[in-house]
């Protein structure tokens, strides 16, 4: 049983790209602290089944189908999950992509995908879900930044320049928004084992045997270690917690 301060049961959390991966760590953390989860996904087969995996909790889940990149499918998201669970107290923006190409052989088209993926959907579903909750007198976002929010890599010139974007817009956020008891922080992944990773390693000569060289922890991150700060930080226990950028990350960017 979750303590007081760590119980999220009525609470009401949004978690896009929460259908696999670090997102569906994090929902599965909030959903076993007592939260209803909306999974939003592009790949509503997928979101079913998350839905469905986070229901065995206790917990009501619905999945959303939604281009977190459109304005028009972002608000009706939040209209549906108002309708359907009734208020939204947290939002999750765990939405991403990226095209490892240095920055001469990218293409505008490409920078464009990965920068509206990854910053431009966090401020349309922020700014989307501020007035539910303003009405339910507060609420917590947790935006999901990236060892690349501190550290350049030739291979990722969009996704670095996106996900440096998110730790400022966080801040922007935690600022503009504290007077309506609305918490922002972002998330750090250091190099966890997921799908978009298992490309990157096959793409990167190396990467596997330097990732574990660096990390002090000496293993890849799972999508379980991301369950416990995302219960922290959409919980009372982190009330006085904002506009931070935490690594989650093994050691990994504290190593010279």
């Amino acid at each position: 049983m979750a303590t007081t301060a760590f119980d999220l049961s009525g609470k009401v959390a949004i978690v896009t790209g929460g259908n696999g991966g670090i997102g569906l760590g994090m929902a599965q953390g909030l959903a076993e602290a007592g939260a209803d989860i909306a999974v939003v996904g592009r790949n509503q087969a997928k979101s079913d089944v998350a839905a469905a995996q986070l229901r065995q909790h206790g917990v009501k889940a619905i999945s959303v189908a939604a281009d977190v990149t459109d304005k028009s499918a972002v608000n009706g998201m939040v209209e549906r999950t108002v309708r359907e669970l009734g208020r939204i107290d947290i939002l999750v923006n765990n939405a991403g992509i990226n095209i490892r190409k240095p920055p001469h052989a990218l293409e505008l088209e490409e920078w464009d995908s990965v920068i509206s993926t990854n910053l431009t959907s966090a401020f349309l579903c922020s700014k989307a879900v501020h007035p539910a909750m303003k009405a339910a007198g507060g609420g917590k976002i947790i935006n999901i930044g990236s060892m690349m929010s501190i550290f350049g890599a030739s291979f990722a010139p969009a996704y670095a320049a996106s996900k440096g974007g998110i730790v400022q817009f966080t801040r922007s956020c935690a600022v503009a928004w504290a007077a309506d008891n609305i918490q922002a922080n972002a998330i750090l992944p250091g190099w966890i084992d997921t799908d978009l990773t298992k490309r990157a390693r096959e793409q990167i000569d190396g990467l596997h045997d330097k990732v574990l060289a660096r990390t002090p922890a000496a293993r890849w991150g799972d999508i379980a270690d991301f369950a416990g700060i995302a219960v922290f930080l959409s919980s009372g226990a982190s009330d006085f917690v904002t506009g931070t950028a935490i690594p989650v990350d093994g050691g990994f960017s504290v190593m010279g």
